[in-house]
Protein backbone atom coordinates (compact mmCIF):
# COMPACT_ATOMS: atom_id res chain seq x y z
CA UNK A 1 0.00 0.00 0.00
CA UNK A 2 1.90 3.28 -0.90
CA UNK A 3 1.94 5.57 1.52
CA UNK A 4 -0.95 8.53 2.06
CA UNK A 5 0.99 11.64 1.81
CA UNK A 6 4.70 12.00 0.01
CA UNK A 7 5.37 14.78 2.50
CA UNK A 8 8.45 14.42 5.10
CA UNK A 9 7.09 15.29 8.42
CA UNK A 10 8.35 18.09 9.58
CA UNK A 11 11.68 18.76 11.02
CA UNK A 12 11.39 19.32 15.13
CA UNK A 13 13.79 21.34 17.30
CA UNK A 14 13.75 21.82 20.73
CA UNK A 15 16.29 24.17 22.17
CA UNK A 16 18.25 23.56 24.75
CA UNK A 17 16.40 24.80 27.48
CA UNK A 18 13.33 23.56 26.69
CA UNK A 19 15.60 19.53 26.59
CA UNK A 20 16.64 20.51 30.08
CA UNK A 21 13.23 21.38 31.62
CA UNK A 22 11.86 18.15 29.98
CA UNK A 23 14.29 15.89 31.02
CA UNK A 24 14.43 17.87 35.09
CA UNK A 25 10.69 17.35 34.68
CA UNK A 26 10.23 13.51 33.40
CA UNK A 27 10.97 11.84 36.73
CA UNK A 28 8.01 14.50 38.91
CA UNK A 29 5.37 13.78 36.09
CA UNK A 30 6.05 9.87 36.16
CA UNK A 31 5.56 10.32 40.29
CA UNK A 32 2.38 12.27 39.37
CA UNK A 33 1.02 9.73 36.57
CA UNK A 34 0.70 7.08 38.73
CA UNK A 35 -1.63 9.08 41.17
CA UNK A 36 -5.23 8.79 40.34
CA UNK A 37 -6.50 10.64 37.55
CA UNK A 38 -8.36 13.81 38.75
CA UNK A 39 -6.16 14.36 41.93
CA UNK A 40 -3.79 16.44 41.00
CA UNK A 41 -6.83 19.20 39.78
CA UNK A 42 -8.23 18.74 42.95
CA UNK A 43 -5.46 19.49 44.79
CA UNK A 44 -4.74 22.40 42.27
CA UNK A 45 -8.64 23.59 43.36
CA UNK A 46 -8.74 23.30 46.81
CA UNK A 47 -5.33 25.29 46.90
CA UNK A 48 -6.88 28.16 44.65
CA UNK A 49 -10.27 27.97 47.48
CA UNK A 50 -7.95 27.83 50.49
CA UNK A 51 -5.73 30.86 49.31
CA UNK A 52 -8.74 32.85 48.31
CA UNK A 53 -10.13 32.68 51.91
CA UNK A 54 -6.81 33.29 53.28
CA UNK A 55 -6.09 36.93 52.97
CA UNK A 56 -2.59 38.56 52.46
CA UNK A 57 0.76 36.76 51.69
CA UNK A 58 -0.65 33.47 52.98
CA UNK A 59 -3.45 33.22 50.09
CA UNK A 60 -1.04 35.04 47.35
CA UNK A 61 1.56 31.74 47.81
CA UNK A 62 -0.93 29.17 47.61
CA UNK A 63 -2.58 30.67 44.59
CA UNK A 64 0.83 32.16 43.03
CA UNK A 65 2.11 28.09 43.67
CA UNK A 66 -1.02 26.69 41.84
CA UNK A 67 -0.10 29.66 38.82
CA UNK A 68 3.29 28.31 38.98
CA UNK A 69 2.31 24.48 38.44
CA UNK A 70 0.05 25.90 35.51
CA UNK A 71 2.54 27.56 33.91
CA UNK A 72 5.29 24.99 34.24
CA UNK A 73 2.42 22.66 32.88
CA UNK A 74 1.66 25.46 29.66
CA UNK A 75 5.63 24.94 28.72
CA UNK A 76 5.84 21.59 28.74
CA UNK A 77 2.60 21.07 26.28
CA UNK A 78 3.27 24.24 24.54
CA UNK A 79 4.28 22.87 21.18
CA UNK A 80 1.25 19.94 20.67
CA UNK A 81 -1.32 22.71 21.58
CA UNK A 82 -3.52 24.03 18.97
CA UNK A 83 -3.91 27.70 18.97
CA UNK A 84 -7.67 28.03 20.68
CA UNK A 85 -5.76 25.72 23.43
CA UNK A 86 -2.89 27.97 23.93
CA UNK A 87 -5.47 30.74 24.27
CA UNK A 88 -7.95 29.25 26.78
CA UNK A 89 -4.84 28.08 28.93
CA UNK A 90 -3.06 31.21 28.76
CA UNK A 91 -6.35 32.93 29.93
CA UNK A 92 -6.55 30.46 32.73
CA UNK A 93 -3.16 31.44 33.91
CA UNK A 94 -3.70 35.37 33.71
CA UNK A 95 -7.48 34.52 35.88
CA UNK A 96 -5.05 32.65 38.59
CA UNK A 97 -2.13 35.16 38.57
CA UNK A 98 -5.23 37.88 38.72
CA UNK A 99 -6.65 36.03 42.14
CA UNK A 100 -3.67 35.60 43.41
CA UNK A 101 -3.10 39.80 43.20
CA UNK A 102 -6.80 40.29 44.52
CA UNK A 103 -5.67 37.98 47.59
CA UNK A 104 -2.39 39.87 48.61
CA UNK A 105 -4.18 43.04 48.25
CA UNK A 106 -6.92 42.26 50.21
CA UNK A 107 -4.65 41.30 53.02
CA UNK A 108 -3.04 44.84 52.63
CA UNK A 109 -6.03 46.49 53.71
Amino acid sequence: MPPTSTRPLPSVHKSALRVRVEHASDPVLRQLSRLPNNVVVIVLVLMVLVGLTMNGWAGAVLIGFVALVHSWGIYLAWPRLSGLEKQMRFTFLLLIVALGVVSLLSGLR
